[in-house]
């Protein structure tokens, strides 16, 4: 089972992380060099402001240059998040083996909805240039999102009670009854149409991005089982 559990992480992680970043190549990656524009042009303005007062200006951290270095580097992310996440997905499926493909459709839905959806009510994706609360604060806000979200749709789903299902709904409700941490007056330096525009495309590649890992998931595992059943007759899969 540890096996098979990795496999399909393996090979479902690499699938959706590819999808992952063709979809950010063509949409959301020239939104954030956009972005970064504005970000450069403020931190230019600053540094003079800075070195007309008799300031030095102290050197930037290293990030990767556009082109090879930043693809490469956004490439290597987004297969280590997606063999991540493809071990926990193929851990929960291996739990309630899909009876259909379409079920991974489900699953992958299930891992937006916690992952992707729930977080971002309170916390959209940014551009850079955007001011934002206490990264602490709303890492924390974040996780236990994140967590009150699958626990309450895993109950949703499999719990037999009409009380744990009421619970459930309560669960997931009370993160956004408690709210996100924010900032008095937020800014951006980026125009709010780059925002709106950035939101949608964040959104829409990470649901390529589940919706594929789903899909591949159940694929590989019910493969897996189909392979293991004809080595063990008399054992079947649904």
């Amino acid at each position: 089972m540890i096996k098979r559990i990795l496999q399909t992480a393996g090979f479902a992680g690499v699938g959706a992380a590819l999808v992952l970043t063709l979809v950010q190549a063509i949409w959301v990656s020239p939104l954030i060099l956009q972005a970064e524009t504005y970000e450069h042009a403020a931190s230019a303005a600053h540094s003079d402001a800075h070195e007309a007062g008799g300031h030095h200006h102290e050197e930037t951290d290293w990030e990767p240059e556009d082109g090879w270095q930043r693809m490469t580097a956004t490439v290597a992310a987004n297969l280590v998040v997606g063999v991540a996440f493809g071990l926990m997905l193929a851990g929960a499926i291996s739990l309630r083996p899909p009876r259909k493909l379409a079920y991974g459709l489900l699953w992958g839905l299930a891992g937006y909805a916690v992952f992707v959806l729930a977080p971002s009510a309170e916390l959209p994706p940014e551009l850079p240039g955007t001011q934002a609360a206490d990264l602490h604060a709303r890492q924390l806000w974040w996780v236990g999102t994140a967590v009150a979200t699958a626990v309450g749709l895993a109950t949703l789903a499999f719990a037999p009670s009409r009380w744990l299902k009421t619970g459930a709904v309560a669960l997931l409700v009370v993160p956004h009854l408690i709210g996100s941490p924010q900032l008095a007056s937020a800014t951006m330096l980026a125009p709010a149409s780059l925002h709106h525009e950035f939101v949608i495309a964040t959104l829409a590649a990470d649901a390529s991005f589940w919706l594929t890992l789903g899909v591949l998931c159940t694929l590989f595992f019910r493969r897996r089982n189909v392979s293991t059943s004809l080595c063990a007759p008399g054992q079947e899969y649904a």
